[in-house]
């Protein structure tokens, strides 16, 4: 069903709800356009938007009716990723709502979301807090430890770095050349903190101990995937299932007791280059996947059975699929929410897969 929709100022290519309280129903959306000025210069320009996510309603006409408020908008480097700081005890950085942004310049930056409750949301705003020039190659790919006190960034060189974050200040603390082309994606562990997978457009999908320094491989996969890997999820409830997408167009299952290749039989092909993938906040068995150039899937992994099916296809973007994200308040257990964006049309929309209306209400 759908809820509100709009066209940003830039190729869209990031989307993701914020998950800390009372800010669930706000997301932020990224651009990367690259702006051509003569025949060998050429601007990688972005922007950086906070959006409040309209009430949801079973009916489609009020759904219709209600629209994406634009919170904040500030112009940047053009940016190829985004993720708010994580949930829970641990650093200071855990009790404020963090956005850390990866660009195209090689930068690393944290924005704090700021709000004036006495003006409600048109209070809310992104203030810079810090930043740190990671790298002469950009930045691809941004992902936070749990404790919140550091953070992984891949490189279009093939290099991951750690970067240690202490309230107002980022520094680099370790790095190494991981991949020989682009590293799309690196993630770590939500179970254990000192492990740390990245993908690469070299097709290997690799598990790393951070306690090495440089760090050291736990495995590198090289043969499953026969195009780039483009990301890595984790199951929030299963600490030994991990999830691959690639450029072949296959979202693959793996178990990391036995990582030299993945399940065969916990693989689907989903007919488009897998961008992204969104374990669902509060059901264990979902996720949904960005697949390029065929739209968005909303995929049963697991569960009795045991199964890797899509339950719904969502094709109303009209270019590259790249930016997904599940809304992550309570209300969610309930009515699953989604925001997604596409690349070339710069069309940002907001949504409910049809498939679990049907199943979280029976």
């Amino acid at each position: 069903m759908e809820i509100a929709s709009c066209y940003l100022e830039g190729n869209a290519d990031a989307v993701e709800f914020c998950p800390h309280n009372p800010f669930h129903h706000i997301f932020a959306a990224a651009t990367y356009t690259l702006q051509e000025k003569g025949q060998s210069e050429s601007h990688r320009a972005g922007t950086i938007s906070l959006f409040s996510c309209p009430p949801s309603s079973t009916d489609a006409e009020d759904a219709r009716d209600t629209g994406l408020q634009l919170l904040h908008r500030e112009e940047t480097p053009g940016i190829f990723d985004i993720k708010w700081s994580p949930v829970g005890e641990g650093s200071g950085s855990t009790c404020q709502s963090l956005l850390a942004l990866a660009d195209a310049d090689g930068f690393l930056t944290i924005r704090e979301l700021q709000a004036d409750i006495a003006n409600g949301d048109q209070g809310i705003s992104l203030k810079e807090i810090c930043n740190e020039k990671v790298s002469s190659s950009m930045c691809l790919y941004v992902d936070w430890r749990q404790s919140g006190d550091s953070l992984s960034v891949s490189l279009s060189d093939g290099s991951v770095s750690i970067i240690s974050f202490t309230e107002s200040e980022l520094k680099v603390s370790q790095s190494w050349v991981a991949h020989k082309f682009e590293a799309w994606t690196t993630n770590f562990d939500i179970f254990n903190p000192h492990l740390l997978y990245s993908g690469s457009d070299d097709c290997c999908f690799c598990c790393w101990d951070t306690r090495q320094n440089p760090s050291l491989p736990v495995f590198r996969n090289s043969k499953s995937h026969t195009m780039g890997v483009c990301c890595v999820s984790q199951s929030t409830s299963n600490p030994n299932m991990l999830l691959t997408g690639s450029y072949d167009e296959s979202l693959r299952v793996w178990d990391i007791r036995s990582a030299s290749k993945p399940l065969a039989e916990k693989s689907i092909c989903l007919g488009g280059g897998v961008w992204r993938i969104k374990p669902h906040p509060y059901v264990s068995d979902i996720v949904i996947a960005a697949c390029m150039h065929n739209g968005f899937s909303v995929v049963k992994v697991g569960g009795e059975r045991e199964e890797v099916v899509v339950l719904e296809r969502y094709e109303k973007h009209g270019s590259l699929a790249y930016g997904v994200d599940w809304m992550k308040s309570e209300n969610a257990r309930n009515d699953s929410i989604v925001a997604s964006c596409s690349f070339y049309d710069r069309l940002l929309r907001v949504w409910k897969p049809q498939c679990l209306i049907e199943k979280l209400n029976g």
